[in-house]
C-alpha cells in the first residue's frame, strides 16, 4: 500500500475505538511529570471517552469537539475547567494521530477548536480576612486531630501552599533565618525550589501540633487515628481536603476547596501590600486559650 493509500484509510477511519481511545490516553498520561496533571487530565480524557462512545459513528475530529464543548458548557462548568478538558482533548488527538489512528489534518482541526473566554470572572472562591477568620475558628482546638487539621489550614491560607506541599513538609524544612521563620526547599510544580516565608501565626499553630503530636523528625504532619492515637505514617492530599471541607461545613462557606485558599492567601497578601507577614488572619483563636 502507498503511502497515499495509507493516509486516505487513515482518515475513512476516523471513528476510534475505545482500545485506540485507551491507548492514547495512556500515552497522553506517560507523558506527564505532574502527579495533579495526570489526574486532571485522566478524569478529563474519560468524561471524553464516555461521551464520545456513547454517540455510535461518530469521528474523532473538530465537528465532534466543537460538540463536546458546548456540552461541558451546558454543565456550567467554570471557563478554567472547560479550556483543561480541551487541552486534554488536543492532546488525546495529538497522540492518535502519533499512532496512525488519526490523520494528521484532523488532528490540526482538533487542535484548533478555541476554549471558552474567561470574561473576567473570578476563579475559585476568594475569602475575605474575617471569613478566613472564621475557617480558623472553626477548627476543633481540644483534640489531635484538630490540631494537626489547625496547622494544615495556616499553611494553606498564611504561605499559600499547595495541599501536596502541606503533605509532603519535613520537619527540617520549617528554619530560623534572620529572625524570621521560613520554609526552605519547598519543590513546586516543574521542580522549581522557592523559600516561602512562615507568618508568626501559622507557625503557632504548627508548633502546637508538634507539641502535643510528639513529632521531633519527618514529615511535620501524620495520621490521626479516631481514638486521638498519632500513627508514624505521613498522610494523604486527600486528607487535605477533607479538613477544609470539615471545617468550612462549620464556618457556613460553601464550595471551599485548598486551592482556593491559596488564592485567598494571594488576595489578603496583596491587600496589605504584599508581604505574609501582614497577612490579616490572626488566628486569635481557641488554639492559644487552649494550647
Amino acid at each position: 500500500m502507498s503511502k497515499k493509500q495509507q493516509r486516505k484509510s487513515v482518515s475513512s477511519s476516523a471513528t476510534l475505538t475505545i482500545p485506540e481511545l485507551e491507548q492514547s490516553k495512556a500515552a497522553v498520561l506517560n507523558t506527564l511529570a505532574s502527579v495533579h496533571s495526570r489526574r486532571s487530565y485522566k478524569y478529563a480524557i474519560e468524561r471524553f471517552i464516555a461521551w464520545y462512545c456513547d454517540r455510535p459513528r461518530l469521528a474523532f475530529n473538530r465537528s465532534v469537539v466543537v460538540q463536546y464543548r458546548s456540552f461541558l458548557e451546558s454543565l456550567a462548568l467554570s471557563a478554567a475547567t472547560i479550556n483543561l478538558h480541551l487541552s486534554a482533548i488536543r492532546r488525546l488527538a495529538d497522540e492518535s494521530a502519533e499512532s496512525g489512528w488519526l490523520s494528521p489534518e484532523l488532528a490540526i482541526g482538533i487542535r484548533r477548536v478555541k476554549g471558552v473566554k474567561w470574561l473576567g470572572r473570578k476563579i475559585g472562591n476568594w475569602l475575605t480576612g474575617n471569613q478566613a477568620q472564621e475557617l480558623l475558628n472553626a477548627v476543633p482546638p481540644n483534640t489531635l486531630r484538630g490540631r494537626r487539621d489547625g496547622a494544615m489550614l495556616g499553611l494553606l491560607l498564611g504561605c499559600g501552599l499547595r495541599r501536596s506541599e502541606v503533605v509532603g513538609l519535613r520537619l527540617d524544612q520549617l528554619q530560623l533565618r534572620e529572625s524570621h521563620w521560613v520554609i526552605v526547599d519547598l519543590v513546586g510544580k516543574g521542580g522549581r525550589l522557592r523559600t516561602v516565608p512562615v507568618p508568626a501565626w501559622c507557625k503557632g499553630l504548627v508548633d502546637v501540633w508538634l507539641r502535643h503530636s510528639g513529632v521531633r523528625d519527618g514529615k511535620v504532619f501524620r495520621r490521626v487515628l479516631k481514638n486521638g492515637a498519632r500513627q508514624d505514617a505521613g498522610v494523604a492530599a486527600n486528607l487535605v481536603w477533607y479538613a477544609v471541607k470539615r471545617c468550612a461545613k462549620r464556618a457556613g462557606i460553601d464550595n471551599l476547596a485548598p486551592h482556593d485558599l491559596r488564592r485567598s492567601c494571594a488576595r489578603l497578601c496583596h491587600g496589605c501590600g504584599g508581604e505574609l507577614e501582614q497577612n490579616p488572619v490572626s488566628t486569635r483563636s481557641r488554639f492559644r486559650a487552649n494550647d
